[in-house]
């Protein structure tokens, strides 16, 4: 069967697809496989379109190309690479072996985690997109990612995240208890959760208040950042771009692009043409919440935003 990979493609409003069902063989630079994460939004005239490409799969080769210059350079990990990534014929198998071999214990064995996660990988054309762009988002926003190979192999909060992807579809499917069985693993070795749109650092919190009823948990809008230890409680949202300060209680809603800090949280400030999760400042605290704040106010006494532009 002809090896499959999902390729995102950016179309122009009104440009015309020569032959629908076929894929274009222009091929285009990496860097621009995935521009709605690598830009931080989608641009106003055009659509992502999904499209699978049997000619290639730009980031798989690049995790090869890496794999065998690595084995070549550290024989100590040349057995550790074969096994990870050489032996593997598609990204996602590759990637099955690397999850089921952390996730695993006693109970939960290697080889049985790598057939469940290979029929749901193999099958869910989602699934093949996002942990591709789950890849393109990390080798471009975390300085501690070098390339798509770093990710797949030694990076947790990537595993983390696909190890959920996993569970949910198992939780889709019916497979409940499996489902929960994996969940209760990722936790116990979970030290770090990324999304595309918005990003938790370690320690983070989101739970109920106790005093709600029906609906009780937060809701966390696009490109938010939320620090280190923070805890964020009840029905209540936090806004798209908001930033939330390490060690906040947030106990109210947090409005788009606005920054909190304290406990209990309070609004400090507003920033403009910002996205918190790319610029992912980790060490952003009261001190330096405080100062955007009054740099955000004076800017707008005087007609000028926070990024220099004149309103």
């Amino acid at each position: 069967m002809a090896r499959r990979c999902v390729v995102i493609q950016d179309v122009e409003e009104g440009e015309e697809l020569k032959s629908k069902g076929r894929v274009s063989s222009r091929r285009c630079r990496t860097e621009m496989m995935f521009p709605m994460y690598a830009m931080g939004s989608f641009k106003p005239n055009s659509i992502a379109r999904t499209i699978l490409d049997t000619a290639g799969d730009p980031i798989w080769d690049s995790v090869r190309a890496d794999a065998r210059f690595e084995a070549d350079k550290e024989q100590i990990l040349s057995s550790f690479l074969y096994a990870s990534v050489l032996s593997h014929d598609c990204f996602e198998r590759s990637l099955g072996f690397v999850l089921a071999n952390r996730l695993q214990n006693a109970t939960l064995l290697a080889t049985q985690l790598m057939d469940i996660f290979d029929d749901v990988m193999m099958n869910d054309r989602g699934i093949q997109r996002s942990i591709r762009l789950d890849a393109q988002a990390f080798k471009d926003r975390d300085p501690a990612c070098a390339s798509y190979s770093w990710a797949l192999l030694y990076l947790k909060g990537y595993h983390s995240l696909q190890s959920y992807r996993i569970a949910h579809a198992l939780w889709n499917r019916g497979r409940k208890i499996l489902a929960l069985a994996l969940q209760s693993r990722i936790s116990e070795l979970q030290e770090l959760v990324r999304e595309y749109y918005w990003i938790m650092e370690q320690g983070v919190t989101l739970g109920g208040t106790g005093k709600e009823v029906g609906d009780r948990h937060p809701k966390i809008g696009q490109g938010a950042l939320i620090g280190a230890s923070a805890t964020v409680l009840g029905n209540i949202v936090i806004g798209e771009g908001a930033m939330i300060a390490a060690g906040s209680l947030v106990l109210k809603d947090v409005p788009p692009h606005s920054m909190a800090v304290g406990n209990p949280a309070k609004i400090v400030g507003y920033i403009q043409d910002e996205d918190p999760s790319l610029t992912m400042k980790h060490d952003a605290g009261k001190d330096y919440f405080e100062h955007v704040a009054a740099s955000s106010s004076d800017g707008l006494n005087n007609g000028i935003h926070c990024s220099g532009r004149k309103s």
